[in-house]
């Protein structure tokens, strides 16, 4: 039985093969927006589907557009408290880093005040 020369790739090296096409990446803003603008309509239906479909939509507008990455840090600079609630709300790894980052910084504060006592 003769096995191919080159192992199969997984679906997740597939899927940042076709995110690099530039034409897929357009697609994938276009319907980032697309979903961002119909959210309204669908937040018109009971339940928490607006707010999930803009998540969605916002996700992809992030991770496919320079200029909304740029929007987006000026934004969380102007409004960090804000920020701080759309990176919790996008399940961002940044906001999972400084969530961290503060409950460490909190506990070393609140061990050193006690050594000084």
């Amino acid at each position: 039985m003769d096995r191919p020369h080159i192992s199969p790739m997984s679906i997740r090296s597939r899927w940042h093969a076709w995110s690099r096409v530039p034409m897929v990446r357009t697609g994938l803003f276009v319907l980032g927006i697309a979903m961002v603008i119909v959210s309204p309509v669908v937040g018109l239906v009971p339940g928490p589907g607006g707010i999930i479909v803009f998540g969605f939509g916002l996700g992809l507008v992030l991770k496919y557009s320079d200029w909304a990455k740029r929007r987006y840090v000026a934004f969380k600079r102007a409004h960090p408290n804000k920020g701080r609630w759309a990176d919790w709300g996008l399940r961002r790894p940044s906001a999972k880093r400084r969530e961290a980052r503060l409950r460490d910084d909190g506990a070393a504060e609140g061990a050193g005040a006690g050594a000084g006592d």
